[in-house]
């Protein structure tokens, strides 16, 4: 009456399409890791009501389950496209995490494959035990529809702290169109704070801190809602700073965990031309002060930073923040506006020499001519960084990396999502960077889009750029694709592991002992086999050498 499969993580359950890999019914992790795997089903006739899933595992009280929820796609990618892609058709694609308790219903439809989504989350108590995970599916009569069970092996090992630094843009704008809340009311810090919290547990330690309302994919005269963190005040001798908001911001990222803030850009983006939008107090009333009509290189603007940037500095230090700060100046700027990104670099140096600036950028010149000293190239023009031997390297990818590189589309298989640890392993990348933890906006900020219908931010981008994570009613959603990532950062830190036991050129020699050619970013295994092959064998040489 029912088809059960167990699957890996790895796998993507269409409604109209049988899976096609074989049953996974072992597994392996570290004891401080998470652990996923998929439960697929489908009913060839009957519509079940009133199906449950019940969990019997020692490790129950680890465990969280999910739906995995259709999504609709309109662009699954951009053409032309390489052939490492699961469907090039709009249609529904799976994706949203739901998650489900033992009292919930379980969606069984006929004639439609589905899938549940198991995590097991930091089981140590259990290190150095196999133990097994039996799901059932069963009737409110108690009757067993079907059952499948997993045996996982809990090695008494830790995965290290994570070197990579690692962000995903929060736009906390969205967070309030979609709730519907006003800025810094408290039921705003309560959902930004929920949101900053999934990105810590999917292994992001940095977030962006609107020191200001970040001039990110806004069109040109128009603005976003007002994030503003820092108070200002105008008067007649120049401006006047208030810090209330920023330290409550970075007391909540402290309680939360997060290593590193990111200060938003201080020049808009693509050429740093123009100031963000900044409003102060301006005798009693709220007013914009920049924006699009300030030109970045005139001297009202250069003094109102001139005035901000040294109290933000005595800030920083009074906070011992000096470690964990980095600075934008202007996102994805092209070579025409070396110019302009120059002068703007300039006055941000002489304040900030210090302290870290870096910006997503992928033209070699803006690092050589010394414009820019931390760089952060798209994963598809990182070669001459890396042949340069740029220290401290970072990397990102967005709707333009569609082509070979790694990417976390709806479209792709999850391996092409997940490689990306093994990437950054190899090339020693610092730190990674993606725009659109939760950009629920069109093209340019002009509307406000619903992340339930619209995954492409509204016709612009293949579906799956602009977020990973969904605006539950009650806190983030997760998506698969955020999972997977995660655990792409997870075997970037079992290799790191696995390197203090037997060293970086073995565990090299490893990677690619059964390579045609060497991986870089854009030639790789594309099968979930050989990753999963990949990161078994790491595992049973930790257990070897523990």
């Amino acid at each position: 009456m029912l088809t059960t499969q167990l699957l890996t993580s790895l796998e993507k359950v269409f409604p109209d399409q049988e899976p096609q890999a074989p049953p996974h019914r072992q597994g392996i992790m570290l004891k401080n890791e998470q652990y996923s795997f998929q439960l697929a089903y489908f009913s060839p006739q009957q519509i079940w009501e009133d199906v449950h899933l019940e969990v019997v595992s020692p490790l129950t009280d680890y465990i969280q389950v999910y739906v995995v929820g259709l999504i609709p796609v309109e662009i699954p990618i951009r053409f032309p496209h390489d052939n490492n892609v699961l469907r090039t058709t709009p249609g529904l694609y799976p994706d949203l995490l739901s998650p489900v308790g033992p009292s919930d219903k379980i969606p069984i439809l006929p004639q439609q494959w589905r899938s549940l989504w198991v995590t097991i989350t930091d089981p140590t108590v259990f290190a150095g035990q196999t133990t097994s995970i039996t799901l059932l599916f069963k009737l409110k009569s108690g009757s067993i529809l079907a059952q499948e069970t997993l045996q996982l092996e809990i090695l008494d090992l830790a995965l290290p702290e994570p070197e990579l630094i690692h962000t995903e843009w929060l736009h906390t704008d969205c967070l309030a169109t979609w709730y519907d809340v006003e800025v810094f009311s408290e039921e705003y810090w309560q959902r930004t704070k929920q949101y900053i919290k999934m990105a810590r547990e999917h292994g992001v330690n940095m977030i962006l801190t609107p020191l200001f309302t970040p001039p990110l994919d806004t069109a040109v005269g128009g603005e976003r809602p007002t994030v503003q963190l820092v108070d200002v005040t105008k008067t007649s001798d120049g401006y006047l700073f208030g810090f209330e908001k920023l330290e409550r911001w970075v007391s909540m990222c402290n309680e939360l965990g997060v290593d590193y803030l990111e200060f938003s850009h201080l020049f808009t983006q693509w050429g740093a031309k123009h100031a963000p939008k900044i409003v102060a107090n301006v005798d009693g009333e709220i007013t914009k002060i920049f924006g699009w009509e300030t030109d970045a290189t005139g001297s009202e603007y250069k003094s109102f930073l001139n005035a901000f940037l040294p109290q933000l500095v005595q800030f920083i230090h009074a906070h011992d923040l000096n470690e964990r700060v980095f600075f934008h100046i202007s996102d994805e700027p092209s070579l025409s506006d070396l110019d302009s990104y120059k002068s703007a670099s300039h006055l941000m140096q002489h304040h900030l020499a210090e302290l870290p600036i870096m910006d997503a950028l992928s033209d070699y010149e803006f690092y050589s001519t010394g414009a820019v000293k931390n760089p952060i190239p798209a994963t598809n023009h990182i070669e001459p960084f890396l042949q340069n031997k740029v220290p401290n390297l970072w990397t990102y990818y967005c709707s333009s990396q569609g082509m070979d590189v790694s990417q976390r589309f709806l479209s792709m298989p999850s391996a092409r999502n997940r490689i990306l640890g093994l990437q950054l392993y190899k090339f020693q990348i610092s730190g990674f960077l993606h725009w659109g933890f939760n950009f629920y906006y069109s093209q340019y900020s002009r509307e406000a889009i619903d992340p339930y219908r619209v995954t492409d931010g509204g016709h612009w981008v293949p579906a799956g750029d602009t977020f990973i994570v969904y605006p539950g009613p009650h806190g983030p959603l997760p998506s698969l694709r955020l999972k997977v990532l995660h655990e792409g950062l997870q075997d970037l830190r079992a290799l790191q592991l696995l390197e203090t036991f037997i060293g970086r050129d073995r565990v090299l020699e490893l990677l690619e002992e059964d390579l045609e050619r060497p991986l870089t970013f854009s030639t790789y295994p594309s099968s979930a086999e050989w990753l999963l092959a990949k990161r078994d064998k790491v595992n049973k040489l930790l257990k070897m050498h523990r």
